[in-house]
């Protein structure tokens, strides 16, 4: 749905506890995932220190132009609850 709203993103997961299949090892305790999920935290904010400054001020990506050849109905033909409910993401088609 975010490419539909013209919405570019990037997704970014870690890992706070990944011993649920092992049975040959401890059980992680909460201690180890609180540790891991504050050295989770500090990565994510480096990355995002690090990846923000590149990422151009413009929307110029493809997934910000995504609707515009992806509604095939005539303007005239939208409803206009739908325009209203649709209007933050459709406002430069309008």
């Amino acid at each position: 749905m975010l490419r539909e709203a013209e919405i570019a993103y990037a997704t970014m997961a870690m890992i706070t506890d990944y011993d649920c299949w092992k049975e040959d090892e401890a059980h992680v305790t909460v201690e180890m995932v609180i540790a891991n999920l504050n050295r989770n935290a500090a990565t994510s904010q480096a990355i995002i220190r690090r990846v923000l400054p590149q990422i151009p001020r413009e929307p110029n990506w493809a997934c910000h132009s995504a609707l515009q050849n992806a509604i095939m109905t005539d303007k005239k033909l939208w409803p206009a609850r739908t325009r209203r409910e649709l209007q933050p993401i459709l406002q430069k088609y309008l």
